[in-house]
């Protein structure tokens, strides 16, 4: 099962008080399938990469980190196996020589 994570309109919310006190590392750690998304944009603050910049600087992710949460939603979508498969290629591929 995937997770989707809207760390800006967690903060907005007040499901956190500081998009630092975000509980996503400690979720990747607990080995949950998490990725990071934006949840209605216009309202909340931010389109997808917004949530990504803000929330990755605000904990302070890793390489490590990022290239799992980026695998993560390649995992958990709806895509065929195949086009799943070809996406998690090219981010190892990235990842191995940056």
């Amino acid at each position: 099962m995937t997770l989707t994570v809207c760390p800006l309109s967690n903060l907005k919310l007040c499901v956190v008080d500081s998009l630092a006190a975000h509980p996503l590392r400690k979720m990747l750690n607990q080995g949950l399938r998490v990725t990071i998304n934006s949840d209605d944009p216009a309202y909340f603050g931010g389109y997808l990469g917004e949530n990504w910049r803000a929330v990755a600087e605000a904990i302070g992710l890793t390489r490590g980190e990022l290239v799992a949460l980026a695998r993560n939603s390649f995992l958990g979508s709806f895509l065929p196996k195949s086009a799943i498969e070809a996406r998690l290629a090219e981010i190892d591929a990235y990842a191995a020589v940056r």
